[in-house]
C-alpha cells in the first residue's frame, strides 16, 4: 500500500478559558488514503471540527493549544510547521474545507463570483476574465441555475441549498487533493442533502481526491465512505471499513448512533431510539473509558481505567474493557468470541 495522503498523529488540542482547560481532542491517530473517502462520525463536541480545523491550520492560537507531540502530516510534510508562504499554497489550493454554516462562512458584502475568483487568483496566474469565466463554470457545475447571472449576486439572494452548492464550487475551485466536508448537509432538507452527498462523489471519482467526511449521522456515510472512525469526547473509540461497522459495531457508542438511525423495515410509529445522559465534561474528562457514564454496560474498570484498544481483523478496532477481560459483562451484545490479536 502506497503512503497514506494525510496521517494524523497522537493530535493532542486544549482550549484555555476563564474555567480552565477544555480538552477537546485527545491523542487521535488515523490516516487517509489516496482517492478514499474517511467518515469521521460523532455527536455534537465530540472533537470533529476542531480536528478538521487543525487539519486546515485554522485554529487560532491562543485561545486554542496544539499539544507538543501532534502531528499533521499531508504528503509527508508536517501542516503545523507550514510557514505562511507554504500554509498558503495549501490551503484552498492542496486541501480544501466546505464548512458545515454556508451563510457564516460566506462574506456578505462580496458576490459570489468575487468570493469563487478570490480563491482562483491566489493560486493561479490566470485574469481576472478567466476567474470569472472558470467561476460560472463551477456554479454550472455544482448545480446552480442561470450561473451567469447568479455570479453577480450575494449569498443572501441565495437558499441554504444553493448557499452550500457555493461553498462547495469554491472548495473545488482549484482541484484540491483533500476535500474535509464539515457536516455539508446540516439544516437542508433530505433531498438536497442526497444531491449534495452525491456532488461531493462524482467530483471525488473524477478527480481522484481524498474526501474526509465529518457528521453526526451514521446514515449519510453509509453509501460514501470506505472507512468510518467513531469519535466520542476527543477520543476514537471505533475504526473500520464501513461495511463491518454497520454489521458488527463493537463499541457501546456505535452500536447506540446505528439505533438512533431511522429504519424502513419497521413499523410506522417506532420509538426512536436515543442515547440517555450528556456527553462528559472536556473540563474534567473521565478517567477511564469516556462513554463510561452513558454506558449501560458499564463496569467498575471502566470508570477508572482507559480500555486497551482491541483489535478485530485488519482495521477494525476499538476501545472497549468487554473484549479484555475474562469474565465480560453477561449481558453484553458485543462480546467477541473470536481469537484476541
Amino acid at each position: 500500500m502506497s503512503e497514506p495522503l494525510l496521517q494524523v498523529n497522537n493530535l493532542a488540542v486544549s482550549y484555555h478559558g476563564y474555567a480552565g482547560e477544555v480538552k477537546s481532542v485527545r491523542g487521535v491517530t488515523f490516516d487517509v488514503q489516496r482517492g478514499e473517502t474517511l467518515a469521521v462520525v460523532g455527536e455534537s463536541g465530540c472533537g470533529k471540527s476542531v480536528t478538521a480545523k487543525t487539519i486546515m491550520r485554522l485554529i487560532q492560537t491562543p485561545p486554542a493549544e496544539i499539544k507538543e507531540g501532534s502531528e499533521v502530516l499531508f504528503d509527508g510534510e508536517d501542516v503545523l510547521k507550514f510557514d505562511k508562504k507554504r500554509l498558503a499554497q495549501y490551503r484552498g489550493g492542496e486541501a480544501a474545507i466546505i464548512f458545515q454554516d454556508a451563510l457564516a462562512a460566506l462574506n456578505p458584502t462580496m458576490t459570489v463570483g468575487k468570493q469563487i475568483c478570490e480563491n482562483l487568483l491566489h493560486h493561479s496566474k490566470m485574469s481576472k476574465k478567466e476567474a470569472m469565466e472558470k467561476a460560472v463554470d463551477l456554479l454550472r457545475m455544482v448545480g446552480i441555475p442561470q450561473p451567469e447571472r447568479r455570479v453577480k449576486q450575494y449569498p443572501h439572494e441565495f437558499s441554504g441549498g444553493m448557499r452550500q452548492r457555493v461553498m462547495i464550487a469554491i472548495a473545488f475551485a482549484n482541484s484540491p487533493k483533500l476535500l474535509i466536508a464539515d457536516e455539508p448537509t446540516t439544516a437542508l432538507d433530505v433531498t438536497i442533502q442526497a444531491q449534495i452527498m452525491d456532488l461531493i462523489k462524482d467530483w471525488q471519482k473524477e478527480q481522484g481526491a481524498s474526501v474526509i467526511l465529518i457528521t453526526h449521522d451514521l446514515g449519510v456515510v453509509a453509501n460514501i465512505a470506505r472507512r468510518i472512525v467513531v469519535m466520542y469526547a476527543g477520543k476514537i473509540v471505533e475504526r473500520g471499513e464501513s461495511g463491518v461497522i454497520f454489521r458488527t459495531p463493537r463499541h457501546p457508542y456505535t452500536n447506540a448512533l446505528l439505533e438512533a438511525v431511522p429504519r424502513l423495515d419497521l413499523k410506522n410509529k417506532q420509538v426512536l431510539a436515543s442515547i440517555e445522559g450528556t456527553p462528559p465534561d472536556l473540563l474534567n474528562p473521565p478517567a477511564g473509558c469516556p462513554f463510561c457514564t452513558r454506558c449501560k454496560y458499564c463496569m467498575e474498570i471502566c470508570c477508572q481505567e482507559e480500555p486497551p484498544v482491541v483489535t478485530f481483523e485488519e482495521g477494525h478496532e476499538a476501545s472497549c474493557w468487554l473484549y479484555s477481560l475474562e469474565h465480560p459483562c453477561e449481558d453484553a451484545p458485543f462480546t467477541w468470541e473470536g481469537e484476541r490479536k
